[in-house]
């Protein structure tokens, strides 16, 4: 299987929805988490409107820039995942979101794609020069803290995130 890191185009627009689908349809079902966010905040049926505002190219209103890539198998030219990487931290982001947000959909669940994917998110963060990545994830999310730990992770501490959940925040030294 040939995996790949890409940015989005108009080329990726069907595969881009059918992921969005099955993923949207998982988190009214299982109540799953939005992570990561940045391809949840706009409605991909305008889909111009979408790649436009996908990434931030400027801090504000709170917001640093970033990065959004998506996983591409390109055997069979399907999304699974996708990953955000935020170009360094604010005070938001060092206590409760790190560098990295990442997500594999949901019917692709379980099978090594986000230990892969953040590996090659972290590859990404070195070409924008950051040196310690923080990632973090609820405590409750096992196989997300795993694929964190197979990419060199150490847990730094556990902080009550502003939904009162548990989040564990992980470092990894690049």
């Amino acid at each position: 299987m040939s995996l790949k890191l890409i940015k989005l185009t108009k080329e990726y627009e069907h595969q881009l929805g059918e992921m969005i689908d099955e993923w949207k349809e998982d988190q009214v079902k299982n109540n799953t988490d939005r992570s990561p966010y940045a391809i949840f905040k706009n409605d991909y049926h305008d889909f111009d409107y979408y790649l436009e505002n996908l990434e931030l190219k400027e801090a504000r209103d709170g917001l640093v820039p970033d990065s959004t890539f998506f996983l591409l198998d390109e055997d069979r030219n399907r999304l699974l995942g996708a990953v955000n990487i935020r170009h360094y931290l604010n005070d938001h982001l060092l206590r409760e979101g790190g560098h990295i947000g990442d997500g594999i959909r949901p019917s692709e669940r379980r099978k090594g794609y986000a230990t892969k994917m953040i590996g090659m998110a972290l590859e990404e963060c070195r070409k924008l020069g950051i040196e310690k990545v923080l990632i973090s994830c609820h405590k409750t999310n096992i196989g997300s803290a795993k694929s964190i730990m197979n990419n060199g992770g150490v847990l730094e501490n556990e902080v009550t995130d502003e939904d009162g959940e548990i989040l564990q925040r992980y470092w990894i030294t690049l």
